[in-house]
């Protein structure tokens, strides 16, 4: 009988690399297979997140629109041009609250520990402390060289107070940030913005003026600590950890440079040149162009950088997919942005002459149009120097933010010296050109279309703002002109959108699972 075939015998170190192999191949599934599943969880929770934020955001760019419109009537220009001053003079302070503690937290690829949780808050606390007893410290020279006294002085310091009580908020906001729990971050902001503003209008309204901030400031704080605890506790506790402060610090500081920059940019010169050279008045024809040309990119630029951060932390490991949600995320802002803020500097010429108590503003007019020029560049420039920092390149956007600085420090000034108080806002806009910088460092690390994702918008804009500017005498007539220009002048921006970009606009929509047919089929 023929002998059976014996399969040839394996020394043990071959079986052992075919084990090692094995192991190796096993190991290398399940790591793509969680990478995989971490990355749809991310995208799943982005999206949601996104829909859920922007939808409470909507609420409160509602209350926001509504106070300011109230406001605009109830306050002076002088009264304006306090609160705008005040809030400067904080604003440049903010650097120091927190040296990048939390933004280092969001950024940390590894889940932070308690001593990085405990250590943050501390150093918080004693900032915070710092900075109040600087403030009051520095009140000869708000009396003196500012002219801040009274009330005026009082709004600085409770202002300078709330730093204090903003830290307790800072741990359980950087924790739903790492979760991706965008759905709960609103909520604080619209609890928020609905106490301050209704105090602050319900009281501008009664006539406390300047007053009317500072008990509203008062209120906001309480009330936001409270919400933010009930919706995201955490080990809380007191100390530094040598270990935790070193490495937060690697990224915080460089972070925190950049923060400094912004606040000498645009804080620090607000504060001794544009208050030191201009009176009240013009301070507040500056701080109420500023804050409406403000809310589009509150509404849509702040509240999507609240998630691309953390967002855009969690995919630096894959260029490919961060590249889309860079270009996805210039397509969605420049669509709604682009139109609010050419809607706002076509509109506001009829709002301020049809409404007795806005006859006030009309000398801002001018100043209004050139800051939404800044505004249009920033909402699509901001998303990119976030995502600089996302990945750890923070060390360009130290670059870039050395650019604005020295630009603005340079311009304002002389917009000044030749056009008054309009020239902040000339200069403001021609600053804004300057962010074609920053889309060629991004598009050197990660490769992006950046024209592609925003001509169709920009093209759309440019037609109803021409269409707009001619038709303006027929909206002039009276408010309920005004209304039915405001909805003929939209309709033309998505008329011309859809006409070349409804392919587009369909493509994103569903690469997001978000077009109408396909959620009815996925049912």
């Amino acid at each position: 009988m023929p002998r059976k075939k014996q399969k040839p015998s394996l020394s043990p170190e071959e079986v052992k690399n075919i084990i090692s192999t094995d192991e190796s191949d096993n190991l290398e599934e399940l790591t793509t297979s969680h990478e995989e599943s971490d990355t749809a969880e991310i995208k799943k929770r982005s999206i949601a997140g996104v829909l859920s934020y922007m939808g409470r955001s909507v609420a409160v760019y509602g209350i926001v629109l509504v106070a300011n419109f109230l406001l605009a009537a109830f306050l002076s220009p002088d009264d304006f041009g306090i609160y705008y001053l005040v809030t400067a003079v904080l604003s440049l302070f903010t650097f120091l609250s927190d040296i990048g503690l939390a933004s280092a937290l969001i950024q940390k690829k590894e889940e932070p520990t308690k001593e990085d949780l405990r250590t943050t808050f501390t150093v918080q606390q004693i900032l915070a402390i710092l900075i109040f007893v600087v403030v009051v410290a520095l009140t000869p020279y708000w009396t003196t060289v500012q002219n801040l006294s009274g009330e005026a002085l009082w709004l600085l310091y409770i202002v300078a107070a709330s730093f204090f009580v903003i830290t307790f908020k800072t741990i359980p906001s950087v924790l739903l940030s790492r979760q991706l729990r965008f759905d709960l971050l609103a909520i604080p902001s619209i609890v928020e913005n609905m106490i301050f503003y209704g105090i602050v209008t319900l009281m501008a309204w009664r006539g406390f003026g300047v007053q009317s901030f500072i008990w509203g400031i008062l209120a906001r704080d309480v009330a936001g600590i409270a919400v933010m605890y009930s919706l995201q506790r955490w080990p809380f506790g007191i100390g530094i950890w040598r270990k935790s402060l070193k490495e937060l610090m690697s990224f915080g500081f460089r972070f925190q440079l950049n923060d400094l920059l912004a606040r000498v940019k645009d804080d620090l010169i607000t504060i001794v040149v544009v208050g030191a050279w201009l009176d009240p008045a013009a301070l507040g024809y500056i701080g109420w162009a500023k804050r409406n040309t403000n809310m589009p990119q509150q509404f849509t630029v702040n509240n999507i950088t609240a998630i691309t951060f953390p967002t855009f932390a969690r995919l630096q490991h894959d260029k490919n997919l961060l590249r889309k949600a860079i270009e996805k995320t210039i397509f969605f802002i420049s669509l709604v942005n682009f139109p609010l803020l050419a809607g706002m500097a076509l509109f506001f010429y009829p709002l301020v002459t049809l409404i007795p108590e806005y006859n006030k503003w009309q000398p801002a007019l001018i100043a209004l149009a050139l800051f939404a020029v800044n505004i249009a560049w920033g909402s699509v420039s901001t998303p990119l120097t976030n995502t600089l920092n996302a990945i750890g390149h923070v060390n360009k956007t130290l670059i870039l933010m050395v650019m604005w600085t020295v630009l603005t420090w340079i311009l304002t000034p002389l917009g000044i010296y030749y056009f008054g108080y309009t020239g902040v806002a000339l200069a403001s806009a021609l600053i804004g050109f300057s962010s074609v910088v920053t889309v060629w460092m991004v598009q050197q690390v990660v490769p992006f279309s950046f024209f592609g994702n925003m001509w169709r918008q920009l093209l759309a804009t440019t037609i109803m703002t021409a269409f707009g500017w001619i038709t303006m005498p027929l909206w002039m007539q009276s408010l309920a002109h005004m209304a039915v220009g405001i909805v003929i002048t939209g309709s033309v921006f998505a008329i011309v959108f859809l006409l070349i970009g409804w392919k587009r606009l369909k493509k994103e929509m569903e690469s997001l699972g978000l077009w109408p047919l396909k959620l009815r089929l996925s049912r």
